[in-house]
């Protein structure tokens, strides 16, 4: 029944009028900050829908876009010093200050592609006199998979390069930095685990109307109608229009587990600078999993990100699209990605390329 109201062209079409009986003739700038969202307004042309003054930018919510080069240079230094490199697919042509992971996979190197940590951990035992590393990548919603492998004291021959960062906090980077933005439509995955609390207090403190939203198109177009009612209105409070999914509190035992294994910790983002707090480090107790320390692996904050599109940080701050870059589609595409956001099936560049630039 669902999933029948979702494909409902009609009730699309009634949300369409209720946006625009409140969007009123002011420019007005959403952001959401997940490429699922993304990939959902663009395939299904949601931004040609919408009156004119209204335009939705994509943030910083693709997790492959913004790790940067040189956690990428560490994993490579491991392939080459005899590790086996375990790792979600879309790693593996993220570019680093010189190589990927694929390169050194065609050269030679072990680096296999696993669903999960879990699939990590079956080949550590499987090879007991080899290091296995998993790269935890990700936000919240794929970080308490790793904190449960951690906890559940896998092989001494495995352990992780912790990658894993923090949603809301880079959410405050923008509003702080002073980026013109009017609302954000707040990821639903994300919020499955962390719930509405932890954004709560960027509305409180920056005045910036949320809407957690779902996946599907009437998902979206509902929550921007959600979130030009708070404009009207001059409220700007969090509201959950994913209720089916996301409960207030959010998923306690994920919470708990990663509270458990890790820490908030102060690194880059691909770019974007040092936010502080919006990366997850393993905690001093498990350390014998943390592959930083296992295999002393200097990280040096802030370093720079290395030879990659010079756009990227723009489109992941929402100041730029794909079509304002030179090499979208041309010397950049998704066999050869050159930057970040073209590499991942959740990256803007890589969005735009499969459903048409036009959409952006």
């Amino acid at each position: 029944m669902m999933q029948n109201t979702f494909n409902d062209k009609s009730t699309a079409e009634r949300i369409i009028r209720k946006i625009k009986s409140v969007s009123g003739s002011e420019k007005i700038k959403l952001m959401h900050v997940c490429g699922t969202h993304e990939q959902t307004i663009t395939k299904n042309g949601l931004r040609a829908l919408l009156p004119e003054n209204i335009e939705v930018v994509p943030g910083p919510g693709c997790p492959v876009c913004i790790t940067p080069a040189r956690e990428i240079d560490s994993s490579i230094y491991l392939s080459r010093s005899g590790a086996i490199i375990t790792t979600y697919g879309d790693m593996l042509r993220v570019p680093g200050s010189t190589s990927s992971l694929a390169k050194e996979k065609a050269q030679g190197g072990d680096i296999r592609i696993v669903y999960s940590p879990i699939e990590a951990v079956e080949i550590a035992k499987r090879n007991p006199g080899k290091n296995i590393v998993f790269l935890g990548i990700g936000f919240e919603t794929t970080a308490p998979m790793t904190a449960q492998v951690i906890k559940n004291a896998p092989p001494d021959n495995f352990s992780v390069l912790c990658f894993h960062r923090l949603v809301p906090p880079a959410m405050e980077l923008l509003l702080k930095g002073g980026y013109d933005i009017d609302g954000f439509i707040d990821p639903g995955h994300v919020s499955t685990i962390i719930g509405t609390a932890p954004y709560v207090p960027l509305s409180e403190k920056y005045h910036i109307p949320q809407v957690i939203s779902g996946f599907e198109p009437l998902d979206v177009l509902m929550s921007i109608f959600m979130l030009l009612g708070q404009i009207k209105n001059n409220t700007a409070i969090v509201e959950n229009e994913y209720v089916r999914a996301v409960k207030s509190e959010g998923n306690l035992h994920a919470q708990k587990l990663m509270g458990e294994v890790f820490e908030p910790c102060s690194k880059e983002w691909r770019g974007l600078p040092v936010i502080p707090d919006a990366s997850l480090k393993i905690k001093p107790e498990f350390s014998e999993y943390d592959a930083e320390k296992r295999f002393d692996i200097e990280l040096a904050e802030g370093e720079a990100c290395g030879a990659d599109c010079p756009m990227c940080g723009n489109i992941l701050k929402g100041l730029s699209n794909p079509a304002d870059c030179e090499l979208f589609g041309k010397a950049c595409t998704p066999e050869n990605p050159v930057g970040a956001c073209m590499v991942s099936s959740e990256g803007t560049c890589n969005i735009a390329y499969r459903y048409g630039i036009n959409q952006i």
